[in-house]
């Protein structure tokens, strides 16, 4: 292996299961996403990703959301693996879940999937924060995120 490559991280299985993930939104691809080969670029992943990131964190965390609350999650990283071609036509489900809570961030992990196969898996963390900087996850917010857990079982 030379400086410049770096080995793919390992992922696990279960996280390669559309049924392991509790929300889902399918996309269809577009020719105007794709180059002539019909490989859809990377930009259009990632809309893709954050569109489902999005739409999870609305949903679940809206309710408790106002301009009353102090603390807000707001992205910090976003990071992505791509495991196969994503090619058009035709259409994606991409799917999310709330892979792990901590003390002041929560992550989300996605996945991009075209039929049965698995083609990107990510990793998104929202860090919450208030004026000072990190803030503890508010209560509602916790609640609200362990009801969307990762299916680790089938």
């Amino acid at each position: 292996m030379s400086d410049t490559d770096s080995p793919r991280p390992r992922i696990a299985a279960r996280r390669l299961e559309l049924a392991a993930y509790p929300f889902t939104i399918p996309f269809r691809l577009l020719w105007g996403d794709a180059d002539l080969l019909g490989h859809i670029n990377n930009v259009a992943i990632g809309r893709y990703l954050d569109e489902t990131r999005v739409s999870l964190f609305r949903e679940i965390f809206a309710g408790g959301l106002s301009d009353t609350v102090p603390v807000r999650g707001m992205l910090a990283t976003l990071t992505a693996t791509y495991l196969a071609e994503t090619l058009y036509p035709g259409e994606v489900t991409v799917a999310t879940s709330i892979g792990a809570i901590g003390r002041t961030s929560i992550t989300e992990w996605i996945a991009v999937f075209q039929g049965d196969r698995c083609t990107v898996v990510a990793d998104a963390v929202i860090v919450w924060a208030g004026p000072e900087g990190p803030s503890p996850i508010p209560d509602f917010a916790r609640a609200a995120a362990e009801r969307h857990r990762f299916r680790d079982q089938p």
